[in-house]
């Protein structure tokens, strides 16, 4: 078998030549020495310790690459144990780069691992073909565990060795197996296949020689292409089945007059009421040099009458060229594991010398600028520091002052790599001004060069008259080698002062202890039963029981037409929702994509569904003013037309709906985009509003707006928009409510909390409505999750949460999803769960001598049921806002 054997060095004879340790240490035990480590090789020759793990994933890897084949399946066993614990989960995994695409990671085997005894890992794996890099390694023990490993073996299914295993995986891991996509390598020509508007071809090769198939003898391109979504088709009608997520995989390239080009994956689906839908799959950048692999999923919510996949994408002119296409059931990812946390030091600042008493020290210009000390600068920390940090030493009062800026990203810099942690949120804090050199107000940016990438740390508008506060937060989700925080972005030659930096992570359970004070006073009310009897003696004895139905506070979610054929999407949204958004069924691109051509019929079918249920509903949205989410028609009008086009639409809209919409977003992100402002003027969005009153004076009309509430952009800060607000209102426009989107990444509570305060000054209700919160790890979505909800429930300006959709594959960002997407609920819908239940209300008890039943309740509906001497009665009763407790007289 050793003969066979993909590993190099499997029984470590070498030492560690061919092996990795993962951000950890490793070294290899002879037999010579094992004694002295207290642990015998079973292989009788070496075996490697992987020590000083601070992760789960930290482990021993291998590059195996050049030793693969595509359309393969493999065998794995190792035998490994454990030291520092009685017990512990190991696994193998192997992780396969893509080109311009995250890594994805395919479960080989696990087992429960030993301190007294090898144990045997074993597993199986196949490839479809071979990406860019692929890696197995050995994993998954906890923080603090030695993992122990020997006798490594990775082998080629084949022979009669292999035969069961062959049958065992047939449909569950080789491709062809389970492919639902008829000839999916062209072996027998262009059969199963078909052209969408243009030509299809074989080819065993391309451009003189220079282009051959990746894998196989040929490929397929799909030519003359006169349009964007010309390209080569397979129906794949009566074997793709409802309500099942399937993963698609192309190896694809272009040919002829771009170098590169997206190239997407759509399937169209026509259900059986005759609707079409086309869906997006998946998306890469191709190019003309080398192939490429397409990856995505999706799932189909209704029964299908016809289906057909296809790739487009590429300009007119350009070929797009397919090696292989694959079509199978997607495999359920392993679940994440909690991040382990060691030492976290909440509230400790990582910046060295921040208060500058050590000169300097730790800091560098970035650029050729100058860096001096000054002082004159707050004593006390940023009011958002101060919140999350409580009592705290004040600052020094020196800053650093950056003179001979020529270029915007100049600035202070401070390496901070070994001093961040994986999965902590950190949270950025410092005073920043500006010179007097400032034409007209700068923005000033706390930026983290992540290997090269740029990351926000926050952003603050200032002017040179003061300090300002900048505030934002950052996460990191994978390990990298160099971190560099740095100040940048006032105009050239303007100087930059930077004071107090701080940078530290958030103790988020700390802050949900002030929350859940708050959300008793904001969300609750004193209650008092007070009961009479025509039996005198009747209350003797009465036992009374206190249940709530339904809290009164607004949970929503966004649905989308096609999700409503759904069963199980449907029985979930019911049941923990009590509003709705639609997500495209009313803008106004949906219900008119060519001028006259009016489609309501989505939305109709959807509002039924959701009054039919009790579920409110936000009209979003009548406009949206960022350009390029306007459809050509409607930019392509002259102003004349466009003002006339813009009244239909709101008469249209209104007029249809009158009454059944609570809220209406009216022009939508009018901080981030103008044009309707810019081709009819400034007036046009007060007319808008003013217009949709007269025609629906019930519903709510609000603004709608991004990145209001992390500090990360400083178009859209709490003052620019309350400065909006104002000057609609000025106009005479019937601003009814705020509306915070609320997409949101690193979430930390004071931050948001701050945004609140600043927004709630207008006393207008603020609706958070489009949450949602994004991490490749389900538990720390679910702490972010946690964090948004309960600050919005604790504020008293929020009067309602609508989350951005909630089930996989059916969300605007990756990793958001609470449900998967064939039901099963993630450890964010738990949490989502677990706080909705959290914030019902129950009590028991007896009716005390004067008549009277007290508890302390969340805002709703309740059920009553009282029990005296065999006999039961139930009712049911509300619990509205007030400040003195609700006195509820009930008659037995």
């Amino acid at each position: 078998m050793a003969n066979n054997n993909i590993i190099l060095n499997h029984d470590f004879s070498g030492g560690l030549q061919f092996w990795h340790p993962n951000c950890c240490h490793g070294y290899v035990v002879s037999q010579a020495s094992g004694c002295a480590e207290g642990v015998v090789s079973e292989s009788g020759t070496a075996y490697a310790v992987v020590s000083n793990r601070s992760q789960p994933w930290q482990g021993l890897e291998q590059d195996i690459t050049s030793r693969l084949s595509p359309h393969s399946s493999y065998t794995f066993s190792a035998s490994v144990r454990v030291r520092g614990c009685h017990e512990s989960h190991v696994q193998a995994t192997v992780r396969l780069e893509h080109v311009g695409s995250s890594p994805t990671f395919a479960h080989v085997g696990s087992t429960k691992a030993s301190s007294g005894k090898w144990v045997k890992l074993e597993g199986k794996f196949s490839l479809t073909s071979v990406p860019v890099r692929v890696i197995v390694y050995l994993e998954g023990p906890d923080p603090g565990v030695e993992l122990l490993v020997d006798h490594v073996y990775l082998c080629h299914c084949s022979g009669p060795s292999h035969r069961k295993f062959e049958e065992e995986v047939k449909g569950v891991t080789d491709d062809e197996a389970e492919n639902i996509i008829l000839n999916p390598r062209f072996e027998d020509g262009l059969n199963s296949w078909s052209e969408r508007g243009c030509k299809i071809v074989l080819h065993d090769s391309m451009g003189d020689g220079k282009v051959l198939p990746m894998t196989g003898k040929v490929f397929a391109s799909a030519t003359d292409r006169t349009q964007n979504w010309n390209g080569i088709q397979q129906e794949i009608t009566g074997r793709v089945q409802r309500k099942l997520a399937y993963e698609v995989s192309a190896i694809v390239r272009i040919f002829g007059n771009s170098p590169s080009a997206d190239v997407r994956a759509t399937l169209w689906v026509q259900n059986t009421n005759q609707r079409e839908q086309y869906i997006g799959i998946a998306n890469v950048q191709a190019t003309d040099k080398e192939w490429t692999q397409l990856q995505g999923k999706f799932l189909l919510n209704g029964a299908a009458s016809r289906a057909i996949i296809y790739l487009e994408g590429p300009s007119a002119g350009t070929d797009i060229l397919v090696n292989s296409l694959v079509v199978k059931h997607a495999m359920k990812p392993p679940p994440s594991l909690p991040p382990v946390l060691e030492n976290p030091a909440y509230g400790v600042n990582i910046i060295e010398n921040s208060n500058l008493s050590n000169g300097l020290n730790g800091w560098f210009p970035l650029g050729p600028c100058t860096l001096a000390v000054s002082t004159g600068s707050p004593h006390l920390l940023p009011p958002m520091a101060r919140e999350s940090l409580g009592a705290h030493e004040p600052l020094t009062g020196s800053y650093i002052l950056v003179t001979n800026r020529t270029q915007n990203w100049m600035g202070p810099a401070q390496m901070i790599s070994d001093k961040v942690k994986l999965f902590l949120t950190y949270q950025v804090s410092a005073w920043v001004r500006v010179g007097s050199m400032a034409n007209g107000p700068q923005n000033v940016n706390v930026a983290l060069g992540v290997d090269n990438q740029w990351v926000n740390g926050g952003q603050v508008e200032v002017s040179e008259d003061r300090w300002f506060e900048i505030g934002g937060s950052f996460r990191m989700e994978k390990q990298p080698t160099k971190i560099m925080v740095y100040i940048q972005g006032p105009a050239p030659g303007v100087d930059l002062m930077v004071a107090g930096l701080q940078i530290f992570p958030v103790d988020r359970q700390a802050r949900f202890k002030h929350l859940k004070k708050q959300i008793d006073k904001v969300r609750k009310r004193d209650v008092i039963l007070k009961f009479t009897s025509s039996d005198s003696d009747g209350l003797s004895g009465t036992v009374v029981r206190v249940k709530q139905i339904r809290n009164s506070f607004p949970f929503g979610t966004c649905i989308g037409r096609s999700n409503i054929d759904n069963e199980d999407f449907v029985d979930f949204f019911v049941n923990n929702f009590n509003w709705v958004v639609f997500g495209n069924e009313l803008k106004w691109y949906w219900t008119e994509p060519q001028q006259g051509n009016l489609n309501y019929k989505d939305a109709d079918e959807m509002l039924d569904l959701c009054l039919g249920h009790g579920i409110e509903t936000r009209g979003h949205c009548i406009f949206w003013e960022v350009q390029s989410a306007i459809q050509q028609w409607v930019q392509s009008l002259n102003s004349n037309d466009l003002r006339t086009a813009v009244q239909n639409r709101l008469t249209s809209l209104l007029s249809r709906y009158k009454g059944r919409f609570r809220h209406y977003d009216v022009n939508n992100e009018m901080l981030h985009g103008s044009f309707y402002q810019d081709r009819l003027g400034k007036d046009i969005r007060a007319y808008m509003f003013k217009t949709a009153h007269q025609l629906d004076p019930s519903a709510m009309l609000f603004v709608n707006d991004y990145h209001v509430e992390d500090g990360d952009d400083t178009r859209s800060s709490p003052e620019k928009y309350i400065e909006h607000i104002l000057d609609l209102q000025e106009q005479g426009a019937p601003v009814g409510g705020i509306g915070v989107q609320g997409h949101i990444d690193n979430p930390v509570g004071s931050i948001v909390c701050s945004a609140l305060d600043k927004l709630g000054i207008l006393g207008l209700p603020v609706w958070f409505t489009e949450l949602d919160v994004s991490s490749i790890n389900e538990y720390v979505r679910a702490d972010d999750l946690e964090v948004m909800l309960r600050e919005c429930y604790a504020h008293p300006a929020v009067e309602g949460i609508v989350l951005w959709g909630f089930w996989e594959l059916f969300m605007s960002r990756d990793n958001a999803y609470l449900v998967g997407a064939e039901g099963d609920i993630n450890e964010a819908g738990k949490r989502y769960l677990s706080l909705k239940k959290e914030w019902m209300s129950h009590a028991h008890g007896h009716i005390d001598e004067q008549g009277e039943f007290r508890f302390r309740g969340f805002l709703g509906s309740y059920n009553l049921e009282i029990f005296n001497f065999g006999r039961q009665v139930a009712q049911t009763f509300v619990v509205d806002k007030g400040e003195s407790p609700l006195e509820i007289q009930i008659k037995l």
